[in-house]
C-alpha cells in the first residue's frame, strides 16, 4: 500500500466524519443538536457546550481534511519518480530528426521531388 492509499483512506475517514458533524449542527440551535443535548433539559455542559463542540469539531476536521489533501498530492509528485528531464522521450526526438545523408527526407521514400502521386 503506498502513500497515496493511506491518505486517500484518511481523507475519505476525515470527509465522512465532516459530514456526520455537520449534520448534527443546525445553526438555530433546533437540528440534532439539541435532542442530543436534551432539547430543554441540561446534560454534561448543555446545549450551548455542545454546540461550541461541533463549531470547534467542524473547523478540526475541515483544517486536517485541508492538509490531508495538500499532503496527498505532494506525494503524488514526489512518489512518482521522475523528473522533467525523465518524462521527454530523447530517442523519440531523435527517430524523427532528419538524416544528413539522405537531404532531409525521413520518410525513406522517393527522393525525386516530382510531387507526383503514384501510379495503381
Amino acid at each position: 500500500m503506498n502513500t497515496f492509499t493511506i491518505f486517500l483512506i484518511l481523507i475519505i475517514f476525515v470527509a465522512f466524519l465532516l459530514v456526520v458533524v455537520i449534520m448534527v449542527q443546525n445553526p438555530k440551535g433546533g437540528g440534532l443538536s439539541s435532542s442530543f443535548g436534551g432539547g430543554g433539559t441540561q446534560q454534561l455542559g448543555g446545549v450551548k457546550k455542545t454546540t461550541d463542540f461541533l463549531d470547534k469539531s467542524t473547523w478540526t476536521l475541515a483544517t486536517i481534511m485541508l492538509a490531508l489533501i495538500l499532503l496527498s498530492s505532494i506525494s503524488i509528485l514526489g512518489g512518482t519518480g521522475t523528473t522533467d528531464a525523465d518524462l521527454i522521450d530523447t530517442e523519440g526526438i531523435e527517430a524523427t530528426l532528419p538524416n544528413p545523408s539522405t537531404g532531409g527526407d525521413t520518410s525513406g521514400g522517393d527522393t525525386s521531388g516530382g510531387g507526383e502521386a503514384p501510379t495503381q
